[in-house]
């Protein structure tokens, strides 16, 4: 009895410090031709001599979260195989669903429909904002999570699902074809004084194109000077961020320099074109990475005036590496730096040239988009500092 307590003892006491390190043993496996590892090893005395059900994919899933998370950078993670398609979707600025956007009620009743997107079933077949959803292929939601929810919903493209909504008491069934969905990433609106304002939601796929053709409808239109609201911006891909800035900076501009885990260095310049208005870019705390790179090298080249809130301060890169179980790492492979040669985890993020708080009421009105023009303080701000330059130059 006592020889089996001390068996079950070390096994408790080695998973609790060698889990972490299990995604190793997909990468030792590789390169070393499947010699034995301590890892396999504990793996294999667990499904010898461990008493209970053992989930052993669990395991190393929270083994390579651990594993991760022990480098102690916290813009590393990892990518369990079951959440990589919402992953890539993500990245893609595209996913493959009916096209609504849920929040579960307080009173568990359902979930209210709060968008309906452009482009899918559930706008074409015309469900609404407000509906509440009631039931997914007959069965009721009550008691689900948002999670449980949408994992009924979705499935493969040109397959169909059935949903029930509630409207003005009545329930009305829908039958939705799940389609490819793309997801808006900049939007444009004048605002008055022809100043023109673009909201990038992230630096993902698409980005470029839909930022530059928002520049291109609002100078067109007359706008005289540009608001880039970068807000909440998660950042992206360093191209899609270095084609809008190539398209706003003049020629021979240093754009952004990168440093790779060799010690390689790029260097990205501007090319001739350049839009000449007064630019005003917005930040907060929840802008990364791409979003601060982009204020920032606007700010050093004296082509934007930044307003809002200090910056995260994100200065490493990843590189998406896929595991064999199709799991990926997501790691910190290099440095990024300003055009002046700023590391912003070094500085501690971007400091803006107007800083302006906003209470934390405001702050999740602006991320939900929700906040009229005319009460946000930062915007309001933004416009003030490009009427000041247009009556400088006229």
């Amino acid at each position: 009895m006592n020889e089996n307590w001390n068996v079950k003892k070390f096994l408790l006491r080695s998973l609790s410090y060698v889990l972490v390190a299990m995604v190793a043993a997909v990468a030792a496996l590789t390169l070393w031709g499947g010699e034995t590892t301590k890892l396999t090893e504990l793996e294999e005395m667990v499904n010898r001599y461990f008493i209970g059900d053992a989930d052993m994919e669990a395991a190393r899933d929270a083994a390579a979260n651990a594993f991760i998370d022990a480098l102690g950078d916290r813009w590393s993670y990892y990518v369990p195989a079951d959440e990589m398609l919402s992953y890539d979707e993500s990245k893609n600025n595209a996913y493959v669903g009916v096209g609504i956007t849920i929040a579960q009620r307080e009173d568990g009743s359902g979930f209210d429909i709060r968008e309906v997107a452009p482009g899918g079933s559930a706008k074409e077949e015309g469900i609404q904002p407000g509906d509440v959803l009631v039931a997914v292929e007959g069965q009721s939601v009550t008691g689900l999570s948002n999670a449980e929810v949408k994992q009924r919903i979705q499935g493969d493209e040109g397959t169909q699902v059935k949903i029930s909504v509630s409207r003005n008491g009545q329930t009305l069934d829908f039958t939705l074809t799940r389609k490819t969905i793309l997801v808006d990433v900049a939007s444009g609106q004048m605002l008055p004084g022809n100043i023109g304002l673009i909201r990038i939601n992230n630096f993902n796929a698409n980005c470029a194109k839909e930022t530059i053709e928002e520049i291109d409808k609002l100078t067109e239109a007359g706008a005289l000077a540009l608001i880039f609201d970068v807000r909440n911006n998660p950042g992206g891909y360093v191209n899609e961020m270095v084609k809008v800035l190539d398209y706003l900076l003049p020629e021979d501009l240093v754009i952004f320099r990168e440093e790779n885990f060799r010690g390689k260095t790029n260097t990205r310049y501007s090319d001739a074109h350049s839009v000449e208005v007064p630019i005003a870019v917005l930040v907060n705390g929840n802008s990364y990475s791409a979003a601060e790179f982009f204020a920032a090298a606007l700010m050093e080249h004296e082509k934007a005036t930044v307003v809002g809130e200090k910056t995260v301060g994100k200065g490493y890169y990843q590189n998406t590496i896929p595991l064999s179980d199709g799991s990926a790492l997501n790691l910190s492979t290099g440095k990024y730096y300003t055009p002046k040669g700023n590391n912003l985890s070094e500085i501690g993020g971007l400091t803006p040239d107007v800083p302006i708080a906003v209470t934390d009421e405001m702050a999740a009105l602006i991320y939900a988009q929700l906040l009229p023009v005319e009460e946000d303080i930062q915007i309001q701000a933004a416009i003030g500092v490009l009427q000041e330059k247009l009556q400088q130059n006229p």
